[in-house]
């Protein structure tokens, strides 16, 4: 199997650099960077060579779904040695500009890693609490019951990061429906967790970055509108879905007793992820640049409650290799020439909602703050939804990949989650039509963004 893998990795790897080398053979002249402004790439039909290599490795990902982890690291080798050999780095040439872009995005990574592990750690806690076997108890029979669980998610990533709600829906899913999920369901839990968060600056990452760059929240709410009617037009086809493959239990256990001792410490664990969150954006903006300060208070709470509940520590192998694959995804997306996309306007919003399916969606939303001119509540419901579209478009959608490793699988994402999609096209032009396209034309003349500012350390899209 390791030779399998290894052999895989490195065939991955060749063709890359293949295709790397060879479209710089035929480039007339090499871009280099100066002054700390955005290297010009390479292009091969009009398209940057970057973005090229970044498609063959999201192919290679759909093509090897079982060797996800060698596609992704072979990928994020590849384009970094493409652009240490041929275009550099914002932040310099050669290896020295890869080192410094590394440490520019160090904190981003570092508080990607510690979410997803700590909330990890966090479902198994509420797993264990018997508070899933309770659910049936609350949630309607036949195919509603699933349309209600649905909307639970939906409302806890309102309030609570979009990671959390997606596994602890997950974790419940696992108890009601006898660990027998549909792909397609599986999926709409993602776009559940995704859409509660996009109206909400605590709810999703993006939202956040909004919210420190001087939108207010009510700018960012509107998204709801969009999120609300995505709920319905996927919600219902994926209940049904659902029903038809297992239908909800509704029978609870005799004699069951909830451990609410691990209900507390999953409350600890995410009032202390939101609680850092808000402070360090509040008060202490600088240490954002310099800390993972979120990921750093997920991993302090789950040390601390260990005394009263011994974390469920065997999750660990599989979900740090579910991580690492995020990141090396991410980290691919960070070296992207993402400045070449398109000016502010309703197409372009509509546009990163697909692209965030496929390119990490923390530097699009960066990007668009620093375009300005956006409609703040429509741009955070494409990024923040969009990428539900694929199982590796969102952080959500990894940590569900995680807990049921038969999602992780392009094709039937996409084929049994049709629904996301169009969810995704009607909410769009809903909002449109009851909102229209309402621009924030002065938002760069508002706010004078230091920068300790422009970056928000956390994890989802």
């Amino acid at each position: 199997m390791l030779a399998t893998t290894l052999n895989l990795a490195r065939g991955w790897l060749a063709v890359l650099l293949l295709v790397a080398f060879a479209i710089a053979m035929v480039e007339p002249a090499l871009a280099a960077p100066t002054g700390g402004a955005a290297p010009e790439p390479l292009y091969l039909f009009g398209i940057p060579v970057d973005f090229i290599l970044f498609g063959l490795t999201l192919l290679g990902v759909a093509l090897f779904h079982q060797h996800t982890l060698p596609v992704a690291l072979t990928g994020v080798t590849a384009i970094a040695l493409y652009k240490i050999v041929f275009t550099g780095f914002k932040f310099g040439n050669g290896i020295s500009g890869f080192v410094n872009h590394m440490g520019h995005e160090a904190v981003i990574l570092s508080n990607l890693f510690f979410l997803l592990v700590g909330f990890a750690l966090l479902a198994r806690h509420f797993e264990k609490s018997n508070a899933p076997e309770a659910m049936p108890a609350i949630l309607p029979t036949g195919w509603l019951g699933g349309f209600g669980l649905l909307i639970m998610i939906f409302v806890m990533s309102a309030f609570l990061d979009n990671i959390a709600a997606a596994l602890i829906g997950g974790t419940v899913a696992k108890h009601v429906f006898k660990a027998r999920v549909h792909i397609g369901y599986l999926a709409a839990m993602v776009a559940a967790s995704n859409a509660g968060g996009s109206g909400s600056v605590v709810g999703d990452t993006t939202t956040t970055m909004m919210w420190i760059d001087g939108i207010s929240p009510m700018q960012v709410l509107p998204a709801y509108v969009a999120a609300a009617v995505a709920l319905v037009v996927f919600g219902i086809p994926a209940a049904l879905q659902q029903h038809k493959l297992q239908p909800i239990a509704t029978d609870v256990a005799p004699g069951l007793k909830i451990d609410w001792t691990r209900i507390g410490i999953v409350f600890f664990i995410l009032i202390a992820a939101i609680g850092a969150n808000v402070t360090a954006n509040l008060k202490f903006p600088v240490l954002l640049d310099q800390l993972p300060v979120i990921g750093l208070a997920v991993a302090f709470a789950i040390l601390v409650t260990a005394v009263l509940r011994k974390p469920d520590w065997e999750v660990l192998p599989e979900t740090v290799k579910g991580s690492i694959f995020l990141l090396a995804l991410v980290t691919c997306a960070s070296m992207m020439p993402v400045e070449k996309l398109p000016p502010a306007s309703w197409p372009s919003a509509l546009s990163l909602g697909f692209i965030s399916a496929v390119f990490d969606n923390i530097p699009l939303t960066a990007l668009a703050l620093k375009q300005g001119g956006y409609d703040w509540g429509m741009l955070a419901f494409s990024v923040g939804f969009g990428g539900s579209m694929i199982w590796f478009g969102s952080s959500a959608g990894i940590a569900i990949s995680n807990m049921y490793p038969e999602a992780k699988s392009v094709g039937r994402w996409i084929m049994a989650g049709w629904h996301i999609a169009v969810a995704y096209v009607i909410g769009f032009f809903v909002f449109l039509a009851l909102l229209g396209w309402n621009p924030d034309a002065d938002h760069k003349k508002r706010v004078d963004i230091t920068p300790g500012m422009q970056s928000v350390a956390a994890a989802s899209h």
